[in-house]
């Protein structure tokens, strides 16, 4: 398994910083292996929520199937891709100018792959820099609307 983890501060308030995290299309602006992201159900966002992900890695495209596995208001989203089974969780502080986000991304690999998971340590470290970067940027876009 690799894990990865990285925080972003923004002076976005809390709460606009969750509901636009909750909804995981965004990730079409934030996360820079996301080629585009499709929510697959209706209604309300809401634990149990799915979202249909295609993402790019070292070259290659992924679909995952990902589905919003907790939601505690204004604190704490995790997404669970089912695939190679990758999971997001972010957890959300207030601080003095705005929002803390404490964001990990998990990969566990099943089978052959797993044997690699080592030796790509260093390319899923730089894709959180720059999924860090990104969501700064984001979030500064954001916290610049009314």
């Amino acid at each position: 398994m690799v894990i990865v983890e990285r925080t972003v501060e923004t002076a976005s308030p809390i709460d606009r910083v969750f509901d636009y995290l909750s909804d995981f299309t965004n990730t079409e602006e934030w996360d820079p292996g996301t080629l585009r992201t499709k929510r697959v159900d209706t209604g309300p966002i809401a634990v149990g929520t799915r979202f249909h992900n295609v993402s790019q890695f070292r070259g290659r495209e992924t679909e995952l199937e990902y589905r919003l596995t907790r939601l505690e208001p204004v604190r704490r989203l995790t997404f669970v891709g089912e695939n190679k089974t990758v999971t997001d969780d972010m957890r959300l502080t207030s601080t003095a100018t705005g929002t803390a986000i404490r964001y990990q991304a998990r990969f566990a690999f099943k089978g052959v792959a797993k044997l690699a998971s080592p030796f790509l340590r260093s390319s899923f470290e730089k894709l959180a820099d720059e999924t860090a970067d990104q969501l700064r940027g984001a979030l500064a876009k954001l916290s610049a609307q009314p």
